[in-house]
């Protein structure tokens, strides 16, 4: 298993695609190749917001977007220029609505919030009196008081964790 930030070892995309175990990353990338005629960048990133090896798929020098892996998932950083913004505005309310059927928001004790399950938790705000938990609401029974995540939170945690 390769170690995503280590600067001294040049991974490939095959062993990106190992270390991501999900089919739908090995899609997106050829999907990407196939669908805009243009090639990835493996690079490493010392910026604070994803420290480690990203992929980005240029074309005509332009990034299009940056792929962010994990274990087990990645995420993924979409350039929208300025003839896309239009159209990318038009979309990003059904982007809401949908985004807001996986993830919400808990307001939990200390105590409560250790045994929501690992697998729920995609980031965590500690207030010193309780802990906000962006969790995915397919991995929760019904009963827990899940609140609507904005935009802006779903946005927050998962560029941060936080």
């Amino acid at each position: 298993m390769i170690d995503i930030q280590d600067e001294g070892y040049f991974p490939s995309l095959e062993e990106l695609c190992g270390y991501v175990r999900n089919p739908l990353f090995d899609r997106f990338c050829l999907e990407m190749k196939e669908r805009f005629r243009c090639r990835e960048k493996i690079e490493f990133s010392s910026c604070s917001w994803e420290r480690g090896w990203n992929i980005k798929f240029k074309k005509s020098g332009k990034n299009l977007c940056t792929l962010y892996p994990r274990e087990s998932y990645f995420t993924v950083l979409v350039v929208i220029g300025a003839r896309e913004k239009e159209a990318a505005e038009l979309i990003l309310p059904d982007c809401t609505d949908r985004l807001q059927e996986i993830y919400g928001i808990l307001r939990l004790g200390k105590r409560e919030a250790e045994e929501i399950p690992e697998e729920a938790v995609v980031g965590v705000r500690d207030n010193g009196y309780f802990k906000e938990i962006l969790v995915k609401r397919e991995f929760l029974p019904e009963n827990y008081p899940i609140e609507r995540a904005g935009m802006e939170d779903i946005i927050l945690y998962l560029a941060k964790g936080e």
